[in-house]
């Protein structure tokens, strides 16, 4: 920091109220920070007493912070305003109770803060200690402030000391030696004076002496309890903790087991590894133990939770472990890497990002200064990490070698219950190859995009909707091998998917609901949780495998995989190709069990009908799902890779596991029309979400012949118009119809809407108009879909040219066309956008989604 000028009150004289201590360090100035490296309380009091009385005596305005166990500093006599910020409640909390004190108290304010060393206590860190420190030191800074603070001596590990250091102004070391008090300055920063650095022997009173010979110097130093230069000299909190439940384990093992202490330091661990989420915690208490703990330990980097992503992966393979043993034996075996929510924290407050985040939190003005140049995503893109970080990432890249991996989002928030955040933030492939260099490069590039993400636009009005803007979302990640068989150009497992508990899509009465649903893909899984617009995915109901949403065998070959997502390790990228192509020559791909034939000489295309119809596949994710749900007493949704090994065996590698927004299918228990009702839309097939009758007050028809014509930036912009549209639809009762895909990544599919564009639309229909051969592929496991279950709307699919399909566009659009007067500026697109607006009544939609159909209907003769 540069020196501050002199501003504001004359009068303003800081000072220690020592003024031989003053002449030793060369005056106190305006902004200054002075940390006090003390060796008890006794000898930070002996500092704090006249400093505050110095305060008193210019009749200046003092604020004591008062957050620690030890004894008061100061009294209500004292003069001080005796604040109480709560480190229990948090770190977020405690930095935003500070400064909201420092802010109302203004420019040239006097401050005492208890021993900052209980903080590191209170949240088990060093380094969030520090983070602490260099948050709120600039600004005392900046406002003209002169502050106290304390450390322990010898008590902090490196990494949050060195933050410390680095930021105050004064760091200086005050200890006993035979009885008498020594100060010795470690930083005096903008000042000079020739005896400043020596040691300061404190006499009696006001009167501080340099030590100036060498011998006496060195027999001082020698008695001061210097710690040496060994980093590990002083243990952090973790380690400290992690060693003492090391030793209870090692005990157990010994046959002379504690299992108080043991209970406490699982319970004490679990609180600081894993999410704050009663279920979650409910789990982990039940299916892990302290080895568990220490394992995850030992493969993280830096500390914090491990996010939400991570420990329900550790959850579910703890279920099958213990609830079905035989099934875990099959599984591959994960050998991930964990990266605390500190790192994050601490990237974002060592790079001047922590206010930045900090101002997306209110829900005004939350989307301000995120793009461009200058704005928050960029500059977090451009971050970087503390050398102790880089170590870390640097040995976890020796382990791995050049095998590919992925960096997932695993923050705080995600996969709770009510809450799954899928897709919300990202999850970036690092394909491993190349040299050191370049592969720590490509790692941290894919960190900080994990990271810039929690500040995209998508995931912060996710929050705004779902009321969590203001909870403090720390991003951990999940670091992962990816599954695959080595030796070739393309690197993939041979099929991945998405496995539901419970299948919201009964689209065939022989359908068991509570049996579960398979999701299933060749390649990497991204086409089975990312809305693949160009393609196709098998859905395996688990109790009836051999029924197909497709109806004949012309259509399930049209409606085949026809491309595959993989690592291409030459071009070190994430590539999309034709599945043919991309498997040719792979010895070892399962052809026999993943692809059927048409007729001799034509090539095979992909059903995964070997894979259900001649191996235990189906029965063990039926198995595997029923076990999970059983555990979490609730439906979950997994993401799973499969490879088939030589002897035709394979193994299952459990990729993560959460809660599934899932609403009952059931309902109402009467979703039928009147049979003398006049219907304007009539749908069979692919109903999603709770059987209901609603009343529909404005319908938002996007024409499919109209937009069939546009190109693409039109269609983009009529998009945009639905946007708007649905902002103005909060509080009504919403039906939407257009065609195509709705959520589309091309918009010469169907309409690529953001959820935020449709968030406030009761119904979502897709009228199957836009291709002949294009029929919705049906997102169970998606992120869209999620979505759409989560903000509890009704989906379902319209196939004009089938039987029992019907739309009545001409009675649609008999209603005024209200678009030109909600959105004036709009107005150019009422030939390809219609909102009817029905009154009084007009219209009903009875939606059944146990038999799969939707009627909508007049609910009384046309209004005059």
């Amino acid at each position: 920091m540069t020196p501050h000028p002199a501003s504001q009150s004359a009068e303003f004289a800081p000072t220690t109220g020592l003024s031989s201590l003053d002449a030793v360090i060369s005056g106190v100035a305006r902004g200054d920070n002075i940390v006090w490296q003390v060796q008890s309380l006794d000898d930070y009091q002996a500092l704090v007493t006249p400093y505050a009385h110095a305060a008193r005596a210019q009749c200046r305005r003092l604020v004591y912070f008062r957050f620690a166990s030890h004894r008061a500093l100061l009294d209500a006599g004292s003069g001080a305003e005796i604040h109480y910020p709560q480190p229990a409640a948090g770190f977020d909390a405690f930095v935003d109770q500070v400064h909201s004190v420092i802010e109302a108290a203004g420019p040239e304010t006097m401050y005492i803060f208890d021993c900052l060393s209980e903080l590191a206590d209170a949240w088990q860190s060093d380094r969030t200690m520090g983070n602490f420190f260099r948050l709120t030191c600039p600004r005392l800074f900046d406002l003209d402030t002169v502050t106290y603070f304390a450390v322990l001596r010898h008590r902090h590990a490196r990494a949050g000391m060195g933050m410390i250091t680095e930021t105050t102004q004064y760091l200086l070391d005050v200890f006993r030696c035979r009885d008498r008090l020594y100060v010795r300055p470690i930083k005096v920063q903008h000042r000079s004076a020739a005896v400043m650095n020596l040691i300061h022997a404190w006499d009696a009173g006001d009167h501080f002496r340099p030590v100036a010979d060498s011998g006496t110097v060195a027999e001082i130093l020698a008695g001061s309890g210097w710690p040496g230069l060994e980093d590990e000299q002083i243990r952090s909190h973790w380690q400290h903790l992690f060693d003492a439940a090391r030793t209870l384990v090692a005990l157990r093992e010994a046959g002379v087991p504690d299992t108080t202490e043991e209970a406490e330091a699982f319970a004490r661990l679990a609180c600081m590894l894993f999410p704050d989420e009663p279920g979650l915690q409910g789990l982990i208490a039940r299916y892990l133990g302290l080895e568990d703990l220490i394992a995850v330990r030992a493969r993280m980097i830096g500390i914090g939770t491990i996010g939400g992503k991570a420990a329900g992966m550790l959850v579910a393979r703890a279920v099958l472990r213990r609830d079905a043993p035989a099934l875990h034996a099959r599984m591959e075996a994960h050998d991930s890497f964990y990266v605390g929510t500190e790192v994050f924290d601490t990237f974002f407050v060592s790079n001047g990002l922590w206010w930045v985040r900090r101002r997306q939190r209110e829900d005004a003005g939350f989307l301000q200064g995120l793009e461009g140049e200058q704005g928050a995503r960029q500059r977090i893109l451009k971050g970087t990490f503390p050398d102790s970080t880089l170590r870390q990432f640097e040995a976890m890249l020796d382990y791995f070698g050049e095998w590919p991996f992925i960096v997932r989002s695993s923050s705080r928030l995600e996969d709770r219950y009510g809450n799954a955040f899928a897709g919300q933030y990202d999850s970036v492939f690092c394909v491993n190859q190349g040299t050191r260099e370049r592969r720590l490069a490509d790692l941290l590039d894919a960190v900080r995009a994990v990271y810039a993400s929690s500040l995209s636009e998508q995931a912060l009005r996710y929050r705004k909707r779902r009321g969590l803007l203001d909870e403090h979302e720390q991003m951990a990640l999940l670091i992962m091998r990816v599954s695959g068989t080595a030796g070739g150009r393309y690197f993939h497992p041979h099929a991945a998917g998405v496995g539901l508990s419970v299948n919201p899509y009964p689209w065939n009465p022989q359908i068991d609901m509570k049996a579960g649903v398979v999701r299933l893909v060749a390649g990497l899984g991204t086409r089975a949780v990312d809305r693949s617009d160009d393609d196709y995915t098998r859905l395996v109901a688990l109790n009836a495998p051999e029924l197909r949403p497709e109806t004949n065998f012309g259509a399930i070959a049209r409606h085949a995989q026809r491309r595959m997502d993989t690592l291409d390790l030459e071009r070190n990228a994430v590539v999309s190709g034709v599945f043919a192509d991309l498997v040719r020559g792979q010895e070892g791909f399962p052809f026999d069990l993943f692809t059927t034939r048409e007729e001799p000489g034509r090539p095979p295309f992909l059903t995964f009908d070997g894979l259900i119809a001649r191996t235990p596949f189906v029965a063990d994710l039926r198995a595997l799902l029923a076990t999970l749900h059983a555990a979490y007493a609730h439906p979950v949704e997994t993401e799973f890779a499969l490879n088939v090994l030589a002897d035709g065996s394979y193994r299952v590698n459990l990729l993560q596991c959460r809660p599934m927004q899932v609403r009952s299918v059931e309902g109402v228990a009467d979703a039928e029309p009147p049979a003398e009702a006049e219907q304007l839309v009539c749908a069979r097939g692919a109903v999603i979400g709770p059987s209901r009758v609603i009343q529909p007050d404005w319908v938002i028809h996007v024409r499919p012949a109209a937009f069939g014509v546009l190109n693409q930036s039109q269609r983009l912009a009529v998009t945009r118009v639905i946007g708007r549209l649905n902002g103005l639809a909060a509080g009504r009762c919403v039906l939407m119809l257009g065609p195509g895909r709705w959520g589309s990544r091309d918009p010469f599919l169907g309409i690529p809407v953001l959820f935020s564009e449709i968030n406030h639309v009761a119904a979502l229909c897709e009228i199957v108009a836009m291709h002949d051969n294009l029929i919705p592929d049906v997102s169970l496991g998606t992120h869209f879909l999620n979505e759409l279950i989560e903000g509890d709307l009704l989906y379902f699919a319209l196939f004009p040219k089938l039987e029992g399909n019907m739309l009545d566009e001409a009675r649609l659009l008999d209603r005024p066309n209200a678009l030109p007067q909600l959105l004036p500026d709009d107005a150019g697109w009422a030939d390809v956008i219609h909102v009817g607006q029905w009154v009084h009544g007009g219209l009903l939609l009875y939606a059944d989604a146990l038999k799969q159909r939707v009627a909508v209907v007049r609910a009384q003769p046309p209004l005059p």
